[in-house]
């Protein structure tokens, strides 16, 4: 079974070489750089074993990022340290979603309307739009990307129609193919990501319910949020786009 891997980082400002790798499933680190092929620098090596492989790095790009501790304990908090986020952050708060579906969703009465009628109603007194129009309207950006199934979920078609709702309130709403966002290298996480310096790291189980909420601000871990922030928000199209493209597929 081939490795997931994720990508770290790289100080290469051209070509993305040289750079590092993480396992996910492992914490391995994984060396990207120049092979090291003259015999008699390889014969300068010590306990270089039969099918290793040495490369060359500049030693920056292991300070600047590799994993700084052996075992990180991850900061998790609960729901409501999780929700005050978004009443503090100062300029961005931005998300990825990746599922096919939130057992919250299907919990709730809009969902089963949609299941119904085909439109998802909405109560814009609810907290959540109360405080997103509160901080659209204080200059503040809000987005998502959502990663849709081709041909989507149920729960997905349900999230794209409600989209319209998040954006009346200014949330900048857009969306790219599974097979898309594979393409480019998107890991199949779910988080928000606030002021580009903390990231909110969403775990599910299997029943996709919510299991735990980790804050990241290792400033390696946060520049590679970002940098999956940006290439999702460049590949991505509006929402109203994709749902355009859905009713033709159908």
């Amino acid at each position: 079974m081939a490795r997931q891997l994720r990508f770290t980082g790289t100080d290469s400002k051209v070509d993305g070489c040289p750079a590092l790798h993480t396992d996910a499933d492992t914490g391995e680190v994984v060396v990207q750089g120049t092979p090291l092929t003259n015999p008699d620098d390889i014969a300068q090596l010590r306990h270089f074993g039969a099918g290793e492989a040495a490369v060359v790095v500049p030693r920056e790009l292991l300070v600047n990022w590799g994993p700084k501790e052996m075992e990180r304990e991850p900061d998790l908090v609960d729901r409501d340290t999780f929700r005050r986020l978004f009443e503090t952050f100062e300029h961005t708060a931005w998300r990825l979603e990746t599922r096919r579906g939130y057992a919250s969703d299907r919990e709730d009465p809009d969902y089963r309307a949609f299941l119904e009628t085909g439109s998802a109603p909405c109560d814009f007194d609810e907290p959540w739009f109360v405080n997103i129009r509160r901080q659209t309207d204080a200059g503040k950006k809000i987005g998502r990307v959502r990663v849709a199934d081709n041909p989507p979920t149920q729960e997905q078609l349900f999230l794209l129609d409600y989209a319209r709702h998040n954006a009346s309130v200014g949330e900048d709403m857009r969306y790219l193919w599974r097979e898309d966002a594979r393409r480019i290298g998107l890991p199949a996480e779910d988080f928000w990501i606030f002021d580009s310096r903390i990231v909110a790291l969403l775990r599910f189980d299997d029943d996709d319910n919510l299991l735990t909420i980790e804050l990241i601000t290792e400033p390696a871990q946060v520049v590679r949020y970002s940098t999956v922030r940006d290439a999702a928000m460049h590949h991505a199209v509006p929402y109203q786009q994709f749902a355009a493209q859905v009713a033709t597929a159908e």
